[in-house]
């Protein structure tokens, strides 16, 4: 009969602590450039010019049909021997560029969300289409798309257990690592799924008090 043993999670507080930390820290940074990548090609999908659009479909749908982990091994292997990015910004790259496109498509839809008539308003009033976007139609998308850009944000921190396949010493490869030497599965799995829903839930309650107070700014 299998018998638990709870010390061994204490006993490598440390290791599970540096684990987390840069977990947090290579999502932070994937986080960042997802987003200007998402808006980038999430207007280039909403482009009437044609080379531009086309462009930005084929770079959301390639990133949406492949699997994150072949993406990280082929950034990893393959483009790294021409960069030599190594594991830390190979997993950076990776899960931005992944993030990136979901991102997108979150951006087209909450950009199309917004009445046209804004638009027109805006170009009628002396706007350029640049100073349009920014100032009138982007601020009113974004309300829209908080929530399901909070919930990709999610999403990629989840992800980012995937960045031990190309030897990134997170969380996840930290917990392999003590599960090889202590053969403690059941408590170690169980404690790393707790650290995660920790990361993940404490988003959440961020994302639902930014949504408050957008409300209350609207009213």
């Amino acid at each position: 009969m299998y018998a638990m043993d709870w010390s061994v999670i204490p006993a490598n507080m440390d290791i599970f602590i540096e684990g987390v930390l840069l977990t947090l820290e290579i999502s932070f940074y994937a986080l960042l450039l997802s987003l200007p990548i998402g808006i980038l090609f999430g207007l280039g999908r909403i482009s009437k010019n044609k080379i531009i659009y086309t462009i930005s479909s084929i770079y959301v749908e390639v990133m949406r049909g492949v699997p994150l982990l072949v993406l990280l091994l082929w950034i990893f292997f393959v483009l790294g021997q021409f960069l030599n990015l190594g594991s830390y910004f190979s997993a950076i790259l990776g899960l931005s560029m992944f993030s990136g496109a979901f991102v997108a498509e979150i951006v087209r839809s909450g950009i199309q969300s917004v009445p046209k008539g804004q638009m027109e308003a805006a170009r009628s009033s002396g706007m350029s289409y640049v100073q349009a976007m920014r100032f009138i139609i982007l601020p009113q998308a974004f309300r829209r798309v908080l929530p399901p850009l909070a919930s990709q944000f999610i999403i990629l921190i989840k992800d980012s257990s995937l960045v031990s396949t190309v030897a990134v010493v997170d969380l996840t490869l930290n917990a392999k690592n003590l599960v090889a030497t202590t053969f403690k599965s059941l408590e170690i799995w169980t404690f790393v799924a707790l650290l995660y829903f920790v990361m993940t839930f404490s988003l959440s309650l961020l994302v639902r008090y930014m949504e408050k107070r957008l409300k209350v700014s609207e009213l």
